[in-house]
């Protein structure tokens, strides 16, 4: 049950980072370009982590965590340049199937780090969710477009960096308070950003000029909501399951591009929404049922 409470923090985290394909879209409509929107994103999100650590903490982190913590912090901004670069080059629809590699990459990395064979209920649950990846990314509904390497490289890239920032997120200073944490790991990855994509917005006028909606928004559900999320729930359900739950990003993007957007939904990509829940939710249901009849049979045991 403590597990199941921890999973759904998970999940609202995954959530949050599904909206923000479509606040960018409509950032780009509006005339903002990524970069700025990027580096709006982290700076905005940085202060609201900011505020919170004034409001509520008043832990001393030891330089080591602090140390530790920055590096960690690389891996959010480098995730989010990444995908940017990718989607630059390549159809949405393929680079978030490049992107969603990082479900099966995090249960491999966390298998080598523990020195174990992945259960099967992991084994089926990333089965399931990269056919589902597959059908929601409309990857089969494609008009043929050449594929860039450079762009395949960056899809790939970005899968890479943000399995290991879940990885990292649930083994790096766990005795650090989660806002304390969060605020850290988000200092290294805004300071990253600002220096790849310099925030002149903030000097030029871009930001009074409607910048500053789409960054404080985007700050919040990719920064502030994630950050937290992942901070408290990974360290309690370990790296596989965590980066399984993050499926749950892909259904929100589409079902956030449906209601905010409009875009049409295929009967394909609604297979394969279903398929993804599908891979997020049936396994853990069987390792609970698997537990119940372990506890049943032990319990019988022992009153025998």
């Amino acid at each position: 049950m403590i597990k199941l409470k921890f999973s759904l923090v998970i999940l609202l985290g995954a959530c949050s980072y599904g909206v923000l394909s479509s606040i960018l879209k409509i950032g780009f409509s509006n005339g903002f370009s990524f970069p700025e929107l990027l580096s709006g994103q982290f700076v905005f999100g940085w202060f609201g982590l900011l505020l919170l650590v004034l409001t509520f903490s008043r832990y001393k982190v030891s330089l080591k965590n602090i140390l530790s913590l920055l590096a960690v912090g690389t891996t959010m901004s480098l995730t989010s340049i990444f995908y940017g670069l990718c989607v630059k080059e390549l159809p949405a629809s393929i680079a978030i199937v490049l992107l969603f590699q990082f479900t099966w990459m995090g249960v491999l990395i966390e298998a080598i780090a523990n020195k174990t064979f992945p259960s099967r209920e992991k084994l089926l649950s990333i089965l399931i969710l990269l056919v589902g990846t597959v059908f929601a990314g409309g990857i089969f509904e494609g008009s043929g477009d050449q594929l860039s390497i450079k762009g395949i490289t960056f899809g790939l890239l970005a899968a890479i960096t943000f399995s290991f920032y879940f990885f990292a997120s649930g083994r790096v200073s766990t005795e650090v308070p989660i806002i304390s944490k969060s605020f850290l790991m988000a200092t290294s990855a805004t300071l990253f950003v600002c220096l790849i994509y310099p925030p002149t917005y903030l000097i030029n006028g871009t930001l009074q000029a409607g910048l500053w909606k789409y960054a404080l928004i985007l700050g919040f559900f990719g920064v502030v909501i994630p950050g937290i999320c992942f901070s408290i729930g990974v360290p309690k359900v370990g790296t596989g399951l965590a980066t399984i739950l993050g499926a749950a990003e892909l259904p929100t993007a589409v079902i956030a591009s449906i209601t905010l957007l409009n875009e049409f939904v295929s009967p394909l990509q609604w297979i394969g929404i279903v398929c993804i829940l599908s891979g997020i939710f049936i396994p853990q249901m069987l390792k609970v049922r698997k537990n119940k009849r372990q506890n049943f049979f032990s319990e019988d045991t022992v009153e025998n």
